[in-house]
């Protein structure tokens, strides 16, 4: 996601905004339907053990972080013990559950996986192109001056004033804006990026320092789950601005560019 949103409203300006190209818009709706497919085959994949962790252990047998009712997995009541192995106490046992487990995710990981790299190329091309072309700098980051809290609080209150006019696709965007574009470019979407590979025991074999950098398999696990909720949550407030700033002409903004 990222440029869909409208900036702040104005009237009528002499000087007509130039809108989102090309490349903003191609990289865009890629962006959009990757993580759209991540979400529909994350929920799933989720759905098979709903239950975080902190560390490198998780199972049924490790107490939760934080349990996630998607599913009846999430409830560590569901199993029984059903024999123990030897006569030695705390030992392994095997486990029963008393319902049915979901876990059909083998398509959800694989389709997981597929969108992922649709969604790195796409965020690679966007972040180098902006770069470059100065529309990261321009656009995107804030400046220093701006993040007073004094600024920071009247972007805020500009957003639930009523406002007179339509607002325009492309730049110029707001304090509020540019914050929130460059923390989902620049910090949660390269965070699940790495959290995910984390995950991978085939790259983490190569590349063990993720387990230590993130302290574990079910650590970097959590911290995907996290970037994934706040990427929502942009998602959500981002779709709304469009709609309350004029669904039309925002869409045509980012399809078409006019």
């Amino acid at each position: 996601m990222s440029e869909a949103s409208a900036p702040p409203i104005t009237g009528e300006s002499s000087a007509r905004p130039a809108g989102h190209r090309r490349w903003v818009r191609i990289s865009h709706w890629i962006i959009v339907f990757s993580f759209l497919t991540l979400g529909f085959s994350g929920v799933f994949i989720l759905a098979a053990h709903p239950r975080l962790y902190w560390g490198e252990v998780g199972n049924d047998l490790v107490p939760a972080l934080l349990e996630i009712p998607l599913s009846n997995n999430h409830r560590p009541e569901g199993f029984e013990q059903m024999v123990s192995f030897t006569d030695v106490s705390n030992t392994a046992v095997s486990a029963d559950r008393t319902y049915e487990i979901f876990n059909q995710n083998g398509w959800g990981r694989s389709l997981h996986f597929l969108a992922a790299w649709f969604l790195v190329i796409a965020g690679m091309f966007y972040v180098l192109t902006g770069v470059f072309s100065g529309h990261v700098k321009r656009n995107l980051l804030p400046r220093a001056r701006e993040l007073a809290p004094a600024s920071l609080w009247q972007d805020i209150k500009s957003h639930f004033r009523p406002q007179s006019g339509m607002a325009v696709g492309g730049p110029p965007y707001g304090l509020v804006q540019r914050i929130s574009y460059a923390g989902v470019a620049f910090v949660a979407l390269p965070l699940m990026f790495i959290t995910g590979l984390t995950m991978s025991p085939a790259v983490t074999a190569t590349l063990p320092v993720l387990l230590d950098v993130f302290g574990g398999y079910q650590s970097a696990r959590t911290i995907h789950f996290f970037c994934f909720s706040a990427l929502v949550l942009f998602l959500v407030v981002h779709v709304a601005m469009v709609i309350v700033t004029g669904f039309r002409r925002q869409l045509r903004a980012m399809t078409l560019g006019s």
